[in-house]
């Protein structure tokens, strides 16, 4: 039914009520003032951001945690530049999002008039779709294409220019239908193919990550896992796609990588990959599996076409969503596990040992045990708790150490975007304000997007941020001692109290020194959020030296140093 004119902004708030739209996060701006008139009137929330960044991150972040198309709007020019880095976020995640930009009017365009960009030349190499909106009456058809083209196959961010003029034009248009996410399914053939596969393996493994899961998904991998006594990984960033405490978890395969686990996956004569790109952070450099031929036979499982043998050339290739995958993977008679079923509890106890405090902070000297932080979040924290965290080497105590829960548990940015954690954790909680929410986020992270605590203040978004504070960009650094061991250039840093820095945001703020302070500290804070509803921030002060679990920056100097001493 075509409905009485109507205008462009009002057209475009009405398809996202058709499309199921809640939230939408964003930093207001003229060239969108129509949009803003019509969001006064409707259901959406629209979350109103600090700097647009962080608006695309927690768009990005409501995407991963739903399914559904984070929605962001920003302005143009320096608004549309300042998103970007949440939609090459979106991209190299592959997380549904559509972020709406206002553009001048078309009686404008191609003078480079005030803000103008060309927007399809900017995004097109970082989202699934570009382009831009100039006829009032063919919103609906364009809105209706971007939620399919975000959530069909690979998901991933679509971007959609709104010149001011058309936004604030008339039309008489019908409304579409809600959109239909589609994702293929493997064919019988190829299941059996797979299983004929593993019958005649001696030492499989799978590797599980990529997007398109949910939680059935996920409860359907457990029972094809199960009935087959198969050793599961989760690859980088995805460690929440089976309870790290199931006896079929055997770790994550990314990033800092258990050397056994990393073994385990090169010896292996059949590895199994549902979802996963096979990157290089999951793929240790493209070293796990060699590049374009593995050594071990693959069967490799992704939502998009094109991605299979773009770097690996598979045994079996199999285009299909992961719930698709997953459900017939579930139905698959089981095969004689019997060659590999001792293998599970030795992986199993593999993870154990790699999880046990490090040597660093044994002997007692440290003042702060990360570690021991690690164990008291643990502890203290429901097993549903969503943990989120940037870039940086402060991750790795996350990554190593804390064992997730299951979907959604973990919000992470495969791009390795420094930014993500705060305004992740504070969308996280927007979402699910039921649910605990604690953020890992660097001294040097935080500042990138840390004034997103107001947004959390406003919204009363409970999440508990811990902060690292060791005075510097840690990865850098630890690189840096590795090439140029002794030579410190750009890395270190001046920060504020962010405890207090925290109080004057209206959250909670606490300084935690030495080890035995952090837990009572955590507590409080729970009690804190729960109670206000409201953020808190602890601080964590510690020696910058104890950069990983595995070595302190003076042993990566040391050996440097020896290194080129020999040479």
């Amino acid at each position: 039914m075509t409905h009485p004119s109507r205008s462009g902004g009002q057209i475009l708030v009405d398809a996202l009520n058709i499309h199921g739209v809640d939230t939408a996060f964003g930093v207001p701006g003229e060239s969108y003032l129509d949009v803003l008139d019509a969001l006064h009137d409707s259901d959406i929330r629209f979350i109103i951001n600090r700097q647009e960044g962080g608006a695309a991150f927690m768009a990005e972040a409501y995407g991963k945690l739903t399914g559904k198309p984070g929605i962001c709007f920003v302005t143009r020019g320096p608004g549309a530049t300042n998103a970007s880095i949440g939609v090459h976020t979106a991209y190299q995640d592959s997380t549904p999002m559509i972020l709406f930009i206002g553009q001048v009017g078309n009686d404008f365009i191609d003078r480079e008039a005030f803000q103008e960009i060309d927007y399809r030349r900017m995004y097109g190499q970082m989202a699934k779709w570009v382009t831009q909106i100039d006829r009032a009456d063919r919103i609906p058809e364009y809105i209706a294409r971007a939620f399919q083209v975000a959530t069909s196959g690979r998901p991933g961010p679509v971007v959609l220019a709104l010149p001011e003029d058309m936004l604030i034009d008339t039309a008489s248009v019908a409304d579409t239908r809600r959109y239909q996410a589609v994702q293929a399914s493997p064919s019988s053939a190829q299941i059996a193919t797979l299983r004929e596969m593993l019958a005649s393996a001696k030492s499989p493994v799978v590797l599980l990550g990529g997007a398109s899961w949910n939680a059935q998904a996920c409860a359907d991998l457990q029972r094809f896992a199960e009935a087959n006594a198969l050793p599961v990984g989760c690859t980088f960033r995805f460690q929440d796609l089976l309870d790290n405490a199931h006896p079929n978890y055997i770790g994550d395969v990314g990033i800092g990588i258990n050397p056994k686990l990393a073994a385990r996956v090169k010896n292996a004569d059949l590895v199994i990959a549902i979802g996963p790109r096979l990157g290089e952070m999951t793929t240790g450099g493209y070293t796990l599996l060699a590049s374009p031929v593995p050594a071990q036979r693959l069967v490799h499982f992704h939502a998009d076409a094109e991605e299979l043998g773009s770097v690996y050339q598979a045994d079996l290739m199999i285009n299909s969503g992961a719930a698709q995958a997953c459900a017939m993977l579930a139905a698959m008679e089981p095969v004689d596990a019997s060659a590999w079923r001792g293998s599970v509890a030795e992986a199993k106890a593999e993870l154990a040992a790699y999880q046990e405090q490090p040597p660093i902070f044994k002997d007692g000297k440290a003042p702060l045990d990360l570690w021991q932080v690690v164990q008291d979040l643990m502890a203290q924290v429901p097993r549903d708790t969503i943990i989120t965290n940037g870039a940086g080497n402060y991750a790795s105590w996350a990554h190593r150490f804390y064992r997730y829960g299951g979907m959604r548990t973990q919000l992470a940015p495969t791009n390795g975007a420094m930014g993500y954690s705060v305004p992740s954790g504070i969308a996280a909680k927007i979402v699910d304000p039921t649910r605990t929410v604690v953020t890992f986020a660097g001294d040097g992270e935080f500042m990138m997007n840390g004034q997103e605590l107001a947004t959390a203040v406003q919204y009363k978004a409970g999440v508990i941020i811990i902060v690292f504070n060791n005075g510097m960009f840690g990865t850098i650094r630890m690189h840096q001692e590795r090439d140029y061991p002794g030579r410190v250039s750009g890395t270190s840093l001046h920060n504020p109290d962010f405890a207090e820095l925290a109080k004057a945001y209206g959250a909670h703020g606490e300084v935690v020194n030495a080890t035995a302070e952090f837990g009572p500290a955590l507590a409080r804070a729970l009690a804190h959020t729960r109670e206000k509803s409201l953020p808190a921030v602890i601080e964590l002060r510690y020696d910058g030296n104890l950069i990983t679990p595995n070595a302190t920056l003076d042993t990566i100097r040391k050996t440097a140093e020896a290194a080129k001493a020999a040479k």
